[in-house]
């Protein structure tokens, strides 16, 4: 086993074992055990008491976050060429449709989110097989395909995220930089956690929230106390 660095055990100390954190706790406490060159992410982990091998149970949607994600999203726009202007006007990365395909098709992929429209999904439908592994294939229940690909695009680029529970019942995503505020951090960690409480199925049963955890990218995790999230 590896040992810890100077700065990994001071960052370590200031974690108290079993201790239930408060969110505005742990937005402040994340930025100080996090000690990285870079900009690190901050990332939620949720345990949901849910069977996500029930079509019921199953935990999905959408959610823009009040201050971003503070990471600049490359936005690909799948479109006919009447909606490229309004693409672009909007600040895709990326504007166009059968050359775009072709170049997916021979494994580009250097983009974060696709959003198309309802009339071309016949022609992505074939892109799965590239586009599904990597999470990328565009969803209607995600609002990536529309016919408002101005709206859309715009909404991406604000912030706005979709997330699905994973097969162990548990939901991951960023909700912000280490750079941000404390103030920041708590208010998109908060948008993001009652939003899943929203979502909860009626047929789960028993705890819905098992687990909160808060961190930094390589930090430890601060376990948050559910009850410290109002609605």
């Amino acid at each position: 086993m590896s040992k810890l660095s100077k700065k990994q055990k001071l960052a370590a100390e200031k974690i108290e074992p079993g201790k239930l954190y408060t969110l505005d706790e742990a937005s402040s406490l994340v930025k100080e055990i996090t000690f990285t060159k870079f900009n690190a992410s901050v990332d939620i982990d949720i345990r949901l008491g849910v069977d996500p091998r029930k079509a019921n149970q199953m935990v999905r949607g959408v959610v823009t976050l009040p201050h971003g994600t503070g990471k600049e999203v490359r936005v690909l726009a799948l479109c006919t060429p009447d909606k490229e202007a309004e693409a672009q006007a909007a600040g895709a990365d990326h504007v166009g449709l059968d050359e775009y395909i072709d170049k997916i098709k021979g494994g580009w992929t250097d983009i974060d989110v696709i959003i198309t429209m309802p009339s071309v999904m016949g022609k992505i439908g074939a892109l799965g097989r590239v586009l599904g592994p990597r999470g990328l294939m565009p969803n209607p229940k995600s609002g990536t395909v529309t016919n408002e690909i101005g709206n859309a695009v715009r909404e991406v680029k604000a912030g706005k995220i979709d997330f699905k529970v994973d097969k162990s019942g548990i939901i991951h995503t960023s909700v912000g930089k280490v750079s941000f505020t404390p103030e920041q951090i708590k208010e998109n960690a908060r948008e993001f956690i009652n939003t899943i409480i929203r979502l909860k199925p009626t047929s789960a049963k028993g705890t819905y929230l098992k687990s909160i955890h808060i961190s930094s990218t390589m930090s430890a995790g601060i376990k948050i106390d559910p009850k410290s999230v109002d609605l």
